[in-house]
């Protein structure tokens, strides 16, 4: 009886062993993996007048940053490694569609999975570009395609503001599709990233978009340099003709646009400096056109005052000039909402100004 005691003991002490083990793997591999929800909304009250348009009153979406929502998770995959993924998706709140406008992708902002390393990350999927990163990190109105002049002129001309009657600005969306990029680790504020495009189109292999970029920080300072080629823009081929306001360009057959950028914070007052040239190949013949902007941001009263001025010129093309500023007032109710309020002045050659003003609130989550 003792001995048939005894063994029922163990066998039940053995299980309780296995179970508080098997219930210890569980916990610390939940406690390895993690999924975040995050985002923000932006909503702006104010006017729009856009070079060679008219006056228009809203109420809009983005004054300093676009709205979004998004979901990242990880998971400990052991020895240094992680698998990742992102899923994050713009909207407008002012109208509750998603996307930034009618016919963007659900998932325009970043959607991909990848795996972090002691030798750096790969991910694949939509993926944002390296040049939008480097023109958003060095100007003071950072990625507000309300009122930054530097995100005017790099995003909103050539092929993606049809309005305007202009040959100037970057082919291409801030994200590309059918990407894989490579980032490296951290060596004491420098790391560099490399990223490449697919056509995905059978008998298109020569189809590609690339880009390369390097990111310095040091205390007070930083900089940066970037260089992006693209041969097609949604599907390959089609940026053979693109039509910008009245102006029609054929036989457009790749673009290459070198940055670089640099900003320095003195505590009272932050400078930031950039420049940017775009190469454009057609059949027959090219042009090509030089953007500088300088902004500065400084801590007045509780919040921050905005200041940037960009300037373009092109060569071989239209030959125009565009010059645009801004000024903005960003004031903070808490860490995750503020209040701001900011003017723009755009102008091009042989066109009426434009102009932009509002007041806006921005709420993170």
């Amino acid at each position: 009886m003792k001995t048939t005691v005894s063994h029922a003991l163990r066998t039940t002490l053995k299980a309780s062993a296995l179970a508080a083990v098997l219930a210890a793997a569980s916990s610390s591999a939940f406690a390895q993996s993690s999924v975040q929800l995050y985002g923000q909304v932006d909503e702006w009250v104010g006017a729009t007048k856009f070079p060679g348009s008219q006056t228009a009153w809203n109420v809009g979406g983005g004054g300093m940053s676009t709205s979004y929502w998004g979901m990242k998770g990880s998971e400990d995959l052991g020895g240094g490694y992680k698998a990742i993924f992102t899923l994050e998706s713009f909207f407008r709140a002012q109208n509750g569609q998603y996307g930034r406008f009618t016919g963007d992708t659900f998932f325009a902002r970043n959607a991909y999975v990848g795996v972090e390393s002691p030798y750096g990350t790969v991910t694949a999927g939509r993926l944002t570009t390296q040049l939008f990163v480097s023109t958003i990190l060095f100007n003071p109105f950072i990625d507000s395609y309300t009122f930054s002049p530097m995100v005017y002129h790099v995003y909103l001309g050539l092929s993606t503001f049809p309005t305007y009657t202009t040959d100037q600005g970057v082919v291409g969306d801030s994200g590309w599709n059918n990407a894989v990029q490579y980032s490296t680790p951290n060596f004491n504020g420098l790391s560099g990233s490399a990223m490449y495009a697919f056509g995905n189109q059978a008998g298109q292999n020569g189809s590609k978009k690339w880009s390369v970029q390097g990111l310095y920080f040091h205390g007070p300072f930083a900089a940066t340099a970037v260089y992006q080629y693209v041969n097609f823009n949604n599907t390959p081929g089609d940026i053979g003709s693109i039509v910008s306001g009245d102006t029609t360009i054929v036989g457009l057959k790749s673009q290459g646009v070198a940055q670089v950028g640099l900003s320095y914070d003195l505590k009272y007052v932050k400078f930031f400096g950039q420049y940017m040239y775009t190469a454009n190949w057609q059949d027959v013949g090219s042009w090509h056109v030089n953007t500088a902007q300088g902004g500065v941001t400084a801590p007045v009263g509780p919040g921050t005052v905005m200041a940037s001025y960009a300037y373009s010129r092109d060569g071989g093309g239209l030959n125009q000039t565009r010059q645009t500023a801004a000024i903005g007032y960003d004031y903070p109710l808490s860490k995750r909402t503020d209040v701001y309020a900011a003017y723009m002045y755009d102008h091009f050659d042989n066109m009426s100004s434009g102009q932009t003003y509002g007041v806006g609130l921005r709420a993170k989550f």
